[in-house]
Protein backbone atom coordinates (compact mmCIF):
# COMPACT_ATOMS: atom_id res chain seq x y z
CA UNK A 1 0.00 0.00 0.00
CA UNK A 2 2.79 2.42 0.91
CA UNK A 3 4.40 1.82 -2.48
CA UNK A 4 1.09 2.21 -4.34
CA UNK A 5 0.21 5.70 -3.10
CA UNK A 6 3.16 7.60 -4.62
CA UNK A 7 2.40 5.93 -7.95
CA UNK A 8 -1.26 6.95 -7.75
CA UNK A 9 -0.34 10.51 -6.74
CA UNK A 10 2.02 10.73 -9.70
CA UNK A 11 -0.62 9.36 -12.09
CA UNK A 12 -3.37 11.71 -10.90
CA UNK A 13 -1.02 14.67 -11.25
CA UNK A 14 -0.20 13.75 -14.84
CA UNK A 15 -3.85 13.10 -15.65
CA UNK A 16 -4.74 16.68 -14.65
CA UNK A 17 -2.65 17.87 -17.60
CA UNK A 18 -3.50 15.03 -19.98
CA UNK A 19 -7.25 15.46 -19.47
CA UNK A 20 -6.91 19.28 -19.65
CA UNK A 21 -8.92 19.73 -16.45
CA UNK A 22 -8.22 23.47 -16.14
CA UNK A 23 -9.30 24.05 -19.76
CA UNK A 24 -12.42 21.95 -19.26
CA UNK A 25 -13.41 23.97 -16.18
CA UNK A 26 -12.96 27.19 -18.18
CA UNK A 27 -15.05 25.74 -21.01
CA UNK A 28 -17.83 24.76 -18.59
CA UNK A 29 -17.92 28.31 -17.21
CA UNK A 30 -18.05 29.73 -20.73
CA UNK A 31 -20.88 27.45 -21.85
CA UNK A 32 -22.89 27.96 -18.65
CA UNK A 33 -22.67 31.73 -19.19
CA UNK A 34 -24.14 31.20 -22.67
CA UNK A 35 -26.90 28.95 -21.33
CA UNK A 36 -28.39 31.71 -19.15
CA UNK A 37 -28.58 34.26 -21.97
CA UNK A 38 -32.11 35.31 -22.99
CA UNK A 39 -31.70 34.21 -26.60
CA UNK A 40 -30.22 30.81 -25.68
CA UNK A 41 -33.36 28.78 -26.53
CA UNK A 42 -34.02 30.60 -29.82
CA UNK A 43 -32.15 27.77 -31.53
CA UNK A 44 -33.34 24.62 -29.78
CA UNK A 45 -30.95 22.22 -31.50
CA UNK A 46 -27.94 24.40 -30.74
CA UNK A 47 -29.07 24.82 -27.12
CA UNK A 48 -29.34 21.05 -26.68
CA UNK A 49 -25.84 20.62 -28.13
CA UNK A 50 -24.44 23.15 -25.64
CA UNK A 51 -26.15 21.47 -22.68
CA UNK A 52 -24.88 18.07 -23.83
CA UNK A 53 -21.31 19.43 -23.97
CA UNK A 54 -21.66 20.94 -20.49
CA UNK A 55 -22.85 17.60 -19.12
CA UNK A 56 -20.04 15.72 -20.85
CA UNK A 57 -17.33 18.09 -19.60
CA UNK A 58 -18.70 18.07 -16.06
CA UNK A 59 -18.65 14.28 -15.90
CA UNK A 60 -14.94 14.22 -16.74
CA UNK A 61 -14.07 16.98 -14.25
CA UNK A 62 -16.20 15.38 -11.51
CA UNK A 63 -14.62 11.97 -12.01
CA UNK A 64 -11.13 13.51 -11.93
CA UNK A 65 -11.88 15.34 -8.69
CA UNK A 66 -13.20 12.10 -7.20
CA UNK A 67 -9.89 10.49 -8.08
CA UNK A 68 -7.95 13.34 -6.47
CA UNK A 69 -10.04 13.07 -3.30
CA UNK A 70 -9.64 9.29 -3.14
CA UNK A 71 -5.84 9.63 -3.37
CA UNK A 72 -5.81 12.33 -0.67
CA UNK A 73 -8.03 10.23 1.61
CA UNK A 74 -5.77 7.21 1.16
CA UNK A 75 -2.72 9.34 2.03
CA UNK A 76 -4.46 10.66 5.16
CA UNK A 77 -5.40 7.15 6.31
CA UNK A 78 -1.85 5.97 5.64
CA UNK A 79 -0.46 8.74 7.83
CA UNK A 80 -2.94 7.86 10.59
CA UNK A 81 -2.10 4.16 10.35
CA UNK A 82 1.60 4.89 10.88
CA UNK A 83 0.90 6.46 14.27
CA UNK A 84 -2.05 4.28 15.24
CA UNK A 85 -2.18 0.51 14.77
CA UNK A 86 -6.00 0.53 14.65
CA UNK A 87 -7.20 -2.25 12.26
CA UNK A 88 -10.25 -0.14 11.34
CA UNK A 89 -7.98 2.64 10.07
CA UNK A 90 -6.02 0.04 8.11
CA UNK A 91 -9.26 -1.15 6.49
CA UNK A 92 -10.25 2.43 5.61
CA UNK A 93 -6.85 3.02 4.03
CA UNK A 94 -7.08 -0.16 1.96
CA UNK A 95 -10.61 0.76 0.80
CA UNK A 96 -9.47 4.28 -0.15
CA UNK A 97 -6.50 2.93 -2.13
CA UNK A 98 -8.73 0.44 -3.94
CA UNK A 99 -11.19 3.24 -4.77
CA UNK A 100 -8.38 5.50 -5.98
CA UNK A 101 -6.93 2.72 -8.16
CA UNK A 102 -10.33 2.10 -9.74
CA UNK A 103 -10.97 5.77 -10.50
CA UNK A 104 -7.45 6.37 -11.84
CA UNK A 105 -7.79 3.32 -14.12
CA UNK A 106 -11.09 4.73 -15.45
CA UNK A 107 -9.47 8.14 -16.01
CA UNK A 108 -6.55 6.56 -17.87
CA UNK A 109 -9.04 4.85 -20.14
CA UNK A 110 -10.97 8.11 -20.57
CA UNK A 111 -7.92 9.83 -22.00
CA UNK A 112 -8.10 7.30 -24.85
CA UNK A 113 -11.67 8.43 -25.61
CA UNK A 114 -10.74 11.82 -27.01
CA UNK A 115 -11.63 11.17 -30.65
CA UNK A 116 -14.03 13.64 -32.31
CA UNK A 117 -16.83 11.04 -32.38
CA UNK A 118 -16.18 9.12 -29.17
CA UNK A 119 -18.77 11.01 -27.14
CA UNK A 120 -21.64 10.27 -29.52
CA UNK A 121 -24.28 7.57 -29.33
CA UNK A 122 -23.81 4.70 -31.75
CA UNK A 123 -25.49 2.65 -34.45
CA UNK A 124 -24.53 -0.96 -33.68
CA UNK A 125 -25.02 -3.59 -36.41
CA UNK A 126 -24.70 -7.37 -36.29
CA UNK A 127 -24.49 -9.57 -39.41
CA UNK A 128 -24.38 -13.36 -39.26
CA UNK A 129 -21.74 -14.93 -41.47
CA UNK A 130 -20.41 -18.43 -42.09
CA UNK A 131 -22.07 -20.87 -39.75
CA UNK A 132 -25.71 -20.33 -40.65
CA UNK A 133 -28.06 -20.80 -37.72
CA UNK A 134 -25.11 -21.00 -35.34
CA UNK A 135 -23.85 -17.48 -36.03
CA UNK A 136 -27.41 -16.15 -36.00
CA UNK A 137 -28.10 -17.53 -32.53
CA UNK A 138 -25.38 -16.08 -30.27
CA UNK A 139 -25.29 -12.32 -30.85
CA UNK A 140 -25.70 -10.67 -27.40
CA UNK A 141 -26.49 -7.21 -26.02
CA UNK A 142 -25.85 -7.88 -22.33
CA UNK A 143 -22.84 -5.56 -22.35
CA UNK A 144 -25.14 -2.59 -23.00
CA UNK A 145 -27.15 -3.42 -19.88
CA UNK A 146 -24.06 -3.79 -17.69
CA UNK A 147 -22.65 -0.50 -19.01
CA UNK A 148 -25.92 1.28 -18.26
CA UNK A 149 -26.54 1.99 -21.93
CA UNK A 150 -30.00 2.19 -23.47
CA UNK A 151 -30.49 0.22 -26.68
CA UNK A 152 -33.33 0.39 -29.17
CA UNK A 153 -33.82 -2.20 -31.90
CA UNK A 154 -34.18 -0.38 -35.23
CA UNK A 155 -34.24 -3.31 -37.63
CA UNK A 156 -33.92 -7.08 -37.48
CA UNK A 157 -33.95 -9.96 -39.93
CA UNK A 158 -34.66 -13.33 -38.35
CA UNK A 159 -32.98 -16.56 -39.39
CA UNK A 160 -34.89 -19.23 -41.28
CA UNK A 161 -34.60 -21.77 -38.44
CA UNK A 162 -33.68 -19.70 -35.38
CA UNK A 163 -31.68 -16.74 -34.21
CA UNK A 164 -30.88 -13.56 -36.11
CA UNK A 165 -29.44 -12.95 -39.57
CA UNK A 166 -28.87 -9.26 -38.92
CA UNK A 167 -29.84 -6.59 -36.42
CA UNK A 168 -29.42 -2.83 -36.15
CA UNK A 169 -29.60 -1.07 -32.78
CA UNK A 170 -29.26 2.49 -31.56
CA UNK A 171 -27.13 2.53 -28.41
CA UNK A 172 -27.27 5.58 -26.10
CA UNK A 173 -24.95 6.36 -23.20
CA UNK A 174 -21.72 8.06 -22.16
CA UNK A 175 -19.07 7.55 -24.84
CA UNK A 176 -21.14 4.83 -26.50
CA UNK A 177 -19.31 5.03 -29.82
CA UNK A 178 -15.94 5.46 -28.09
CA UNK A 179 -16.34 2.16 -26.26
CA UNK A 180 -18.23 0.16 -28.87
CA UNK A 181 -15.79 0.91 -31.70
CA UNK A 182 -13.58 -1.69 -29.98
CA UNK A 183 -16.08 -4.36 -31.10
CA UNK A 184 -15.85 -3.58 -34.82
CA UNK A 185 -14.82 -6.72 -36.69
CA UNK A 186 -15.57 -10.43 -36.90
CA UNK A 187 -16.31 -12.52 -33.80
CA UNK A 188 -15.84 -16.31 -33.90
CA UNK A 189 -17.73 -18.83 -31.75
CA UNK A 190 -16.86 -22.51 -31.31
CA UNK A 191 -19.34 -24.69 -29.41
CA UNK A 192 -21.41 -27.85 -29.42
CA UNK A 193 -24.40 -26.91 -31.54
CA UNK A 194 -27.79 -26.88 -29.80
CA UNK A 195 -29.30 -27.34 -33.27
CA UNK A 196 -27.29 -30.45 -34.14
CA UNK A 197 -28.96 -33.70 -33.06
CA UNK A 198 -25.55 -35.39 -33.21
CA UNK A 199 -24.08 -32.83 -30.76
CA UNK A 200 -21.20 -31.94 -33.05
CA UNK A 201 -18.89 -28.97 -32.62
CA UNK A 202 -19.64 -26.01 -34.91
CA UNK A 203 -17.76 -22.82 -35.73
CA UNK A 204 -19.75 -19.70 -36.57
CA UNK A 205 -19.10 -16.02 -37.16
CA UNK A 206 -20.79 -12.67 -36.60
CA UNK A 207 -19.59 -9.36 -38.02
CA UNK A 208 -20.02 -6.18 -35.95
CA UNK A 209 -20.00 -2.67 -37.40
CA UNK A 210 -20.43 0.55 -35.42
CA UNK A 211 -20.90 4.13 -36.62
CA UNK A 212 -21.36 7.32 -34.56
CA UNK A 213 -24.85 8.80 -34.44
CA UNK A 214 -24.04 12.45 -35.17
CA UNK A 215 -27.48 14.02 -34.96
CA UNK A 216 -26.13 17.58 -34.84
CA UNK A 217 -24.07 17.16 -38.02
CA UNK A 218 -24.35 20.10 -40.38
CA UNK A 219 -25.65 18.12 -43.31
CA UNK A 220 -29.03 18.35 -44.99
CA UNK A 221 -30.70 15.50 -46.85
CA UNK A 222 -32.97 16.74 -49.64
CA UNK A 223 -36.27 14.89 -50.03
CA UNK A 224 -35.81 14.60 -53.80
CA UNK A 225 -32.58 12.67 -53.17
CA UNK A 226 -34.31 10.01 -51.04
CA UNK A 227 -36.33 7.08 -52.39
CA UNK A 228 -38.78 5.73 -49.84
CA UNK A 229 -40.15 2.19 -50.08
CA UNK A 230 -42.67 0.62 -47.72
CA UNK A 231 -43.21 -3.09 -47.15
CA UNK A 232 -44.75 -5.54 -44.72
CA UNK A 233 -42.73 -6.17 -41.59
CA UNK A 234 -41.05 -9.53 -41.27
CA UNK A 235 -40.98 -11.64 -38.15
CA UNK A 236 -43.11 -14.19 -36.43
CA UNK A 237 -46.33 -12.99 -38.02
CA UNK A 238 -49.58 -11.68 -36.62
CA UNK A 239 -52.37 -9.60 -38.13
CA UNK A 240 -50.45 -6.31 -38.06
CA UNK A 241 -47.34 -7.86 -39.60
CA UNK A 242 -49.31 -9.59 -42.33
CA UNK A 243 -51.65 -6.79 -43.40
CA UNK A 244 -49.90 -3.44 -42.85
CA UNK A 245 -47.01 -2.03 -44.87
CA UNK A 246 -45.49 -0.29 -41.87
CA UNK A 247 -41.83 -1.11 -42.56
CA UNK A 248 -39.81 1.62 -44.28
CA UNK A 249 -36.67 1.51 -46.41
CA UNK A 250 -34.91 4.70 -47.49
CA UNK A 251 -32.22 5.00 -50.16
CA UNK A 252 -30.06 8.11 -50.49
CA UNK A 253 -29.63 8.20 -54.26
CA UNK A 254 -26.45 10.36 -54.47
CA UNK A 255 -24.46 8.07 -52.15
CA UNK A 256 -26.34 4.77 -52.41
CA UNK A 257 -26.65 4.56 -48.63
CA UNK A 258 -29.64 2.49 -47.46
CA UNK A 259 -31.47 2.33 -44.13
CA UNK A 260 -34.58 0.51 -43.03
CA UNK A 261 -36.73 0.16 -39.94
CA UNK A 262 -39.60 -2.22 -39.21
CA UNK A 263 -39.70 -2.47 -35.43
CA UNK A 264 -42.41 0.12 -34.81
CA UNK A 265 -46.09 -0.55 -35.45
CA UNK A 266 -46.54 2.92 -36.90
CA UNK A 267 -45.18 3.65 -40.37
CA UNK A 268 -44.63 7.28 -39.30
CA UNK A 269 -42.42 6.21 -36.38
CA UNK A 270 -40.51 3.86 -38.65
CA UNK A 271 -39.97 6.76 -41.08
CA UNK A 272 -38.53 8.97 -38.34
CA UNK A 273 -36.16 6.29 -37.10
CA UNK A 274 -35.19 5.29 -40.63
CA UNK A 275 -34.35 8.89 -41.56
CA UNK A 276 -32.13 9.28 -38.48
CA UNK A 277 -30.28 6.08 -39.36
CA UNK A 278 -29.91 7.12 -43.00
CA UNK A 279 -28.48 10.49 -42.00
CA UNK A 280 -25.89 8.82 -39.76
CA UNK A 281 -24.80 6.59 -42.63
CA UNK A 282 -24.58 9.47 -45.09
CA UNK A 283 -22.53 11.50 -42.61
CA UNK A 284 -20.11 8.59 -42.19
CA UNK A 285 -19.94 8.06 -45.96
CA UNK A 286 -19.23 11.75 -46.53
CA UNK A 287 -16.47 11.74 -43.94
CA UNK A 288 -14.88 8.71 -45.55
CA UNK A 289 -14.94 10.44 -48.91
CA UNK A 290 -13.52 13.69 -47.57
CA UNK A 291 -10.68 11.88 -45.82
CA UNK A 292 -10.03 9.75 -48.90
CA UNK A 293 -10.14 6.75 -46.61
CA UNK A 294 -13.02 4.81 -48.08
CA UNK A 295 -10.84 2.69 -50.37
CA UNK A 296 -8.43 1.94 -47.54
CA UNK A 297 -11.24 0.95 -45.20
CA UNK A 298 -12.85 -1.21 -47.87
CA UNK A 299 -9.52 -2.98 -48.39
CA UNK A 300 -9.35 -3.74 -44.67
CA UNK A 301 -12.78 -5.37 -44.62
CA UNK A 302 -12.64 -9.15 -44.70
CA UNK A 303 -15.14 -11.91 -45.29
CA UNK A 304 -17.10 -13.04 -42.26
CA UNK A 305 -15.32 -16.36 -42.01
CA UNK A 306 -12.20 -18.18 -40.78
CA UNK A 307 -8.99 -16.15 -40.43
CA UNK A 308 -10.51 -12.66 -40.22
CA UNK A 309 -11.80 -12.64 -36.63
CA UNK A 310 -10.82 -10.09 -33.98
CA UNK A 311 -11.97 -12.27 -31.07
CA UNK A 312 -12.66 -15.96 -30.53
CA UNK A 313 -15.10 -17.51 -28.05
CA UNK A 314 -14.26 -21.19 -27.60
CA UNK A 315 -16.72 -23.24 -25.52
CA UNK A 316 -15.57 -26.70 -26.64
CA UNK A 317 -13.33 -28.67 -26.14
CA UNK A 318 -12.04 -26.07 -23.63
CA UNK A 319 -13.18 -22.65 -22.40
CA UNK A 320 -11.32 -19.58 -23.68
CA UNK A 321 -12.14 -16.14 -24.98
CA UNK A 322 -9.20 -14.45 -26.69
CA UNK A 323 -8.83 -11.08 -28.42
CA UNK A 324 -6.44 -11.54 -31.33
CA UNK A 325 -5.52 -7.84 -31.45
CA UNK A 326 -4.33 -7.50 -27.85
CA UNK A 327 -3.81 -11.16 -26.82
CA UNK A 328 -5.99 -10.51 -23.77
CA UNK A 329 -7.79 -13.72 -22.80
CA UNK A 330 -9.88 -15.38 -20.09
CA UNK A 331 -11.23 -18.85 -19.40
CA UNK A 332 -14.39 -17.42 -17.80
CA UNK A 333 -16.44 -17.71 -20.98
CA UNK A 334 -19.78 -17.66 -19.16
CA UNK A 335 -19.05 -14.19 -17.75
CA UNK A 336 -17.94 -12.83 -21.12
CA UNK A 337 -21.02 -14.16 -22.91
CA UNK A 338 -23.08 -12.56 -20.15
CA UNK A 339 -21.70 -9.16 -21.14
CA UNK A 340 -18.44 -8.81 -19.18
CA UNK A 341 -16.49 -7.24 -22.06
CA UNK A 342 -15.06 -4.26 -20.17
CA UNK A 343 -11.49 -5.56 -19.86
CA UNK A 344 -11.37 -6.61 -23.52
CA UNK A 345 -12.52 -3.14 -24.57
CA UNK A 346 -10.14 -1.49 -22.11
CA UNK A 347 -7.14 -3.44 -23.39
CA UNK A 348 -8.02 -2.56 -26.98
CA UNK A 349 -8.42 1.16 -26.28
CA UNK A 350 -5.15 1.32 -24.34
CA UNK A 351 -3.28 -0.03 -27.37
CA UNK A 352 -4.71 2.53 -29.81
Amino acid sequence: MKETLPTLSDKIGKLRDVLRIAQREARIAELEAKSVAQEFWNDTQKAKTVLKEIDSEKKIVTRFKSGEKAVRDAADFLEMSLSDNDPEIQKEMEASVASAESIVAALELMKMLDGPDDGYNAIFELHAGAGGTESQDWALTRYFEKKGYQSQLLDMLEGEEAGIKSATLEVSGDYAFGYLKAEIGVHRLVRISPFDSNARRHTSFVSVSVIPLIEDAEIELNEEDIRVDTFRSGGAGGQHVNKTESAVRMTHLPTGMVAQCQTERSQMKNRDVCFKLLKARVVQYTRDQEEKARDAKAAEKKKIEWGSQIRSYVLHPYNLVKDHRTDHETSNTAAVLDGNLEEFIRQYLLTK
